[in-house]
C-alpha cells in the first residue's frame, strides 16, 4: 500500500504543471488512471485518462473519459471544483458463485474519491476503483435529502482513430450482429458491452456499466455527434414504456461505468462486471442448481401446443442425462393427448425437472400467451404458488424491450418475488447482464444475443454465424451468462453451415447458467457416440476459464474446468481452414488426463475422433475445417 501512495504522489508532482491532479495506479501497477481538468481550473471540464502498462512504458489507451451529469435542478459538469482527494483505500474481496466462468471469484483494487462542488455549492463525488483487471467509477450525490431526475449523463469515451473495435448496433433486444472497425465513421447508438484493442498498446478493453439498480436506467453509447467520442446516453423518449429519464432520490449513487482492460485472454476470463455489483441478497440457495435443458421451439415453433411434442423431449432430457426440459409459449393451449397437468405429470415421472415459459405482459401488441401471469406482484405470488404445487423449477420470462427505469423495476420485482418461492429465473428479449446475476444468484441466465433462434427468423445468421459466434465469446458472453440456444446439427426453417465439430464446440464456448440445447431429439440421437457421450458430460457451471487462443471473429480456443475435469472448445469462422496448435500447459503438473478430441471430419458433417493420454508437456495439431471447430474432454488419470 505504501508502494501504491508514494508512486501515486511522484507522478502527482511529475505531472501537475499540465492540468493532471492525481493518479490512481492497480495493485499489479499495469493500469493507471488519472485526473485531469481541461483547463487546470474550475471553469474547465474534468475527465479520466486510461493508460496500461507496456514494458517498462504506460501507454495510453483511452486518452480522455469526460465526466459530468444534469439533474433536473442543476448540472456538474462545468464550473465544478475539485474540493478535496480522498485516501486511498485497497478493496480486497472474495466471494463464491454457483454458476457462471468461475465458481471462486477474487479481485483486488486501489480506491479513491475525488469530492467536487458546483457553482452552487451542491456536491458531486466521483467514486473511482482501478482493479488489476480494469476500471470502475461511479457518481455519487452524498447530500441526505432531496428527490430529483437524471436527464442526461456526460460521460464519454473518446476513443482514437485506428483503434480496432467491436460494436453492436442499439436494440431493444439486444441481439445484432458486431460489427468490426477501426475508426468511428459508423454513427449511431450502440448496446454493451463494446470492445477495443488499443492502437499503440498490447492491451483490449471492454467497455460496460455494472451493479444496476432501481435508481437509474440501463444506458448505452452513442458516437453521433462525434465519431472517435462514445457517450454514455439515457433512453429516449420513443424507446419502449416508461419515462427517458431517471428518478433519484438523494443519497445516491450511480452504476459503476466499467471498463475491463489487459490482454485478451484478461477480457475473456474477467469477473469486473460481478465483481463491482451488489453481493448476493440470498442466503438459502441449495435450489438454485445449474444445469442442461432441452428445448422444442427452435425445431417446432409451437411445438409446447403438442403434448406428445412435450414429451419427446422431455424423453431426450432423459436419453441425454440432461436435468431440465422447457415448455416454451402456448403451453396454455397444450392438446394432442394431455395438457399441461398431464405434462408435468409425465415429466416428474421420468425424473426431469420442469421449467416454463411467460410474456413480460408489458406490451399490448405482443400477445404470446400465457400474457399477464407475471405482470403485477399479486399475479406473480398467484402464479409462483401455482408453480410451487406443480413442481416447476424454473421460469423464462420474455419481451421487456425497453431500458428504462420503469422496466429496471419489474426484473428486479420478478426476481425478488421468484426467490421468496424458490424460483429460478432468466430473461429473454432483454437487457445484457449488469452483474445482477452476483446479487440474484437465481437469476440463471439472459438472451439478449442473436442466437441460434435467428435461424427460424432469416438467412443472415446462415451467413454470418461462424464469424459472430466468433465475437460473442469475447464481448457479450464476457459479462454474464448467455442463452444462445447452441449446439444444433440439423436445420431449422434456415439452415445452419457451421460444422457439426464447430456446433458441438459451443457447449463450451458459450457459458449459460441453463443451457439450452435447441435441436430435435433426432439431432442428438442419431450423433456417434463419442459426441452423444460429450454432451451427456458437458457442465453448464463452471469452476475456471481460460482462453487458449483466439482473436475476434477469426477463432477461438476455450478451456473450462470443473473439478478436476477439462472441457474446450474451439471454432473457426467462415474465412480459411487452419490448423490450431493446442497446448496443454494450463493442466496441473505430475498429473496425466485422459482426452477425447472430437474434431471436424473429411466434411463439415462428420468427426474425426481421439483418445489420447496427455500431461501439460503435450502438444498437438487440430484440423479446424472453415466455419469448423472441435470440442474436447479431459478427465483425471487416477
Amino acid at each position: 500500500m505504501k508502494s501504491t501512495l508514494s508512486l501515486v504522489l511522484v507522478l502527482f508532482t511529475i505531472v501537475w504543471s499540465y492540468g493532471q491532479k492525481a493518479v490512481l495506479i492497480s495493485p499489479n501497477k499495469k493500469i493507471t488512471v488519472a485526473l485531469f481538468n481541461s483547463q487546470n481550473n474550475s471553469s474547465g471540464n474534468w475527465y479520466l485518462q486510461v493508460n496500461y502498462a507496456n514494458k517498462d512504458k504506460h501507454d495510453e489507451i483511452i486518452p480522455k473519459i469526460d465526466l459530468g451529469i444534469v439533474r433536473n435542478d442543476q448540472s456538474f459538469s462545468k464550473g465544478l471544483k475539485l474540493k478535496k482527494i480522498g485516501k486511498v483505500v485497497l478493496i480486497k474481496e472474495k466471494y463464491k458463485v454457483l454458476h457462471g466462468k468461475k465458481s471462486d471469484c477474487s479481485n483486488t483494487a486501489n480506491e479513491l474519491v475525488f469530492y467536487f462542488e458546483n457553482e452552487s455549492k451542491s456536491l458531486l463525488n466521483v467514486i473511482l476503483r482501478v482493479y488489476n483487471d480494469g476500471v470502475a467509477f461511479r457518481y455519487e450525490f452524498p447530500e441526505k435529502k432531496g428527490t430529483y431526475t437524471i436527464s442526461d449523463e456526460l460521460t464519454a469515451y473518446s476513443i482514437p482513430e485506428g483503434t480496432e473495435r467491436w460494436l453492436e448496433k442499439f436494440d431493444l433486444s439486444n441481439e445484432g450482429l458486431y460489427n468490426s472497425m477501426k475508426n468511428g465513421d459508423i454513427q449511431q447508438d450502440w448496446c454493451y458491452p463494446a470492445l477495443f484493442k488499443a492502437k499503440y498498446s498490447p492491451s483490449w478493453y471492454l467497455i460496460h456499466e455494472a451493479d444496476l439498480d432501481r435508481n437509474y436506467v440501463a444506458s448505452k453509447l452513442t458516437n453521433t455527434q462525434n465519431k472517435e467520442r462514445y457517450k454514455v446516453t439515457l433512453p429516449g423518449a420513443e424507446e419502449g414504456i416508461g419515462e427517458p429519464f431517471a428518478k433519484i432520490a438523494l443519497p445516491w449513487k450511480s452504476p459503476w461505468r466499467v471498463i475491463i482492460a489487459g490482454e485478451l485472454g484478461d477480457i475473456v476470463k474477467s469477473t469486473l462486471v460481478d465483481d463491482i455489483s451488489k453481493p448476493s441478497v440470498l442466503t438459502d440457495t441449495d435450489w438454485i442448481q445449474p444445469g442442461i435443458a432441452s428445448w422444442n421451439y427452435w425445431s417446432n415453433n409451437h411445438g409446447t401446443k403438442d403434448f406428445k411434442t412435450v414429451t419427446q423431449f422431455a424423453d431426450l432430457a432423459v436419453a441425454m442425462d440432461w436435468p431440465y426440459t422447457l415448455l416454451d409459449w402456448e403451453w396454455d393451449q397444450m392438446g394432442n393427448g394431455g395438457n399441461l397437468e398431464d405434462a408435468i405429470k409425465y415429466i416428474h415421472s421420468i425424473g426431469i425437472k420442469p421449467l416454463m415459459w411467460y410474456n413480460s405482459g408489458k406490451f399490448k401488441w405482443i400477445t404470446s400467451t400465457p400474457v399477464d401471469r407475471m405482470l403485477t406482484h399479486e399475479n406473480r405470488v398467484k402464479e409462483f404458488e401455482k408453480l410451487n404445487k406443480l413442481g416447476v423449477y424454473g421460469i423464462k420470462v420474455d419481451f421487456f424491450l425497453s431500458e428504462k427505469q420503469e422496466i429496471i423495476n419489474y426484473y428486479l420485482d420478478i426476481l425478488e418475488d421468484a426467490a421468496k418461492y424458490k424460483i429460478m429465473v432468466y430473461f429473454h428479449g432483454c437487457l445484457v447482464p449488469r452483474g445482477w446475476q452476483r446479487t440474484y444468484p437465481h437469476l440463471m441466465t439472459y438472451e439478449a444475443v442473436r442466437g441460434a433462434e435467428w435461424y427460424n427468423n432469416g438467412p443472415e445468421l446462415t451467413a454470418t454465424a461462424a464469424e459472430h459466434n466468433n465475437i460473442l465469446a469475447f464481448t457479450r458472453n464476457v459479462v454474464g451468462s448467455m442463452d444462445y440456444t447452441p449446439v444444433t446439427f440439423t436445420n431449422s426453417q434456415f439452415p445452419h453451415i457451421t460444422s457439426y465439430g464447430h456446433e458441438l464446440a459451443l457447449s463450451v464456448v458459450f457459458e449459460s447458467g441453463i443451457q439450452h440445447m435447441a435441436d430435435r431429439p433426432e439431432g442428438y440421437y442419431e450423433l456417434p457416440d463419442a459426441a452423444k457421450t460429450f454432451l451427456k458430460q458437458v457442465p453448464a457451471s463452471w469452476d475456471d476459464t481460460i482462453l487458449l487462443d483466439g482473436f475476434p471473429g477469426k477463432y477461438t480456443v476455450i478451456a473450462r474446468r470443473k473439478g478436476t475435469d477439462w472441457f474446450i472448445g474451439g471454432i473457426n469462422s467462415g474465412r480459411k481452414e487452419r490448423i490450431q496448435n493446442l497446448k496443454f500447459d494450463f493442466l496441473p503438473a505430475g498429473q496425466t488426463f485422459k482426452l477425447t478430441l472430437i474434431a471436424d471430419g473429411n466434411h463439415d458433417k462428420a468427426f474425426s475422433t481421439q483418445y489420447l493420454l496427455v500431461d501439460k508437456t503435450t502438444s498437438l495439431d487440430v484440423k479446424v475445417l472453415n466455419m469448423g471447430g472441435f470440442a474436447a474432454s479431459l478427465v483425471l488419470n487416477k
